[in-house]
């Protein structure tokens, strides 16, 4: 069984960054950590692997400046090697595009299983798995919390506010995950040293079929103009409970026309 794992490199998320003062973005010219919410893709992606007894995880990620300390580390999880895009003309792509890149570095691949986290932790669009199984004309769940092999399909447990539904899905497909459905592994000394000699396949925007054109800032269309912190909340109102407070709040309730 062949999975591949869409994973985001992002900066930490314990150092707040700097925009750039031009494309009004966050600056991504420092070292990228793989993204925690993609962590749990790859333990599922390795875990099925496992269970099946045969096949690979391969990683696909699109980062900037050739940049692998991300994937280094899902390399280091057990992933037996990674394909990264990264093109200066790809700075400022959308999500479409992002997706279309993507699909075109997977379907290269050609899986039995596409496996991504539901959204990135610095972006929380949470529409590039749906994307990507568009583009590729793929069946797609969404929100996976477990995923078992059945054959040519998968059984899914997906995730709803009331529990989860059970969703039965042909291979090849796309599947988001949800994080904290799993307990990603931590790189072993063995894994880390392996992890320096799996491949790592580079490739740019041309070298999967887009020109300059369709990427990046001209492909989205679309330009940051301003960006500004958000206005702190005032306080609110303290209400010292004297056995009659809930008529304060019934009065509260009256003035938003909640009631």
């Amino acid at each position: 069984m062949d999975v591949v794992v869409c994973v985001k490199q992002i900066p930490d998320p314990a150092d707040p960054g700097a925009l750039d003062p031009e494309t009004r973005t966050l600056k991504r010219d420092v070292k990228l950590i793989l993204d925690e919410s993609d962590s749990y893709g790859v333990e599922m992606a390795l875990q099925l692997v496992d269970a099946a007894g045969e096949g690979e995880v391969t990683l696909v990620s699109m980062a900037p400046n050739n940049e692998r300390s991300g994937l280094a580390t899902a390399l280091a999880m057990g992933a037996e090697s990674a394909v990264l895009v990264s093109d200066p003309a790809l700075q400022g792509s959308d999500s479409l595009t992002t997706a279309k890149i993507l699909a075109a570095a997977i379907k290269e691949k050609n899986p039995d299983l596409v496996i991504a986290g539901s959204e990135s932790s610095d972006g929380y669009t949470g529409t590039v798995p749906e994307q990507i199984a568009a583009v590729l004309d793929l069946p797609s769940v969404t929100a996976a919390k477990s995923i078992t092999v059945d054959g040519s399909g998968i059984k899914v447990q997906r995730q709803t506010n009331a529990g989860y539904d059970d969703v039965e899905c042909p291979m090849p497909c796309v599947v988001s995950v949800t994080a904290g459905v799993v307990e990603p592994r931590y790189p072993s000394f063995k894994g880390i040293m392996a992890a320096k000699n799996k491949p790592v396949d580079e490739k740019t925007a041309s070298d999967l079929g887009f020109d300059e054109g369709s990427v990046g800032w001209a492909g989205a269309g679309q330009e940051i103009v301003e960006v500004a912190e958000a206005p702190q909340r005032d306080a609110g109102e303290v209400i010292e409970d004297d056995g009659e407070a809930y008529n304060r709040i019934v009065s509260f309730l009256e003035e938003l026309k909640a009631i």
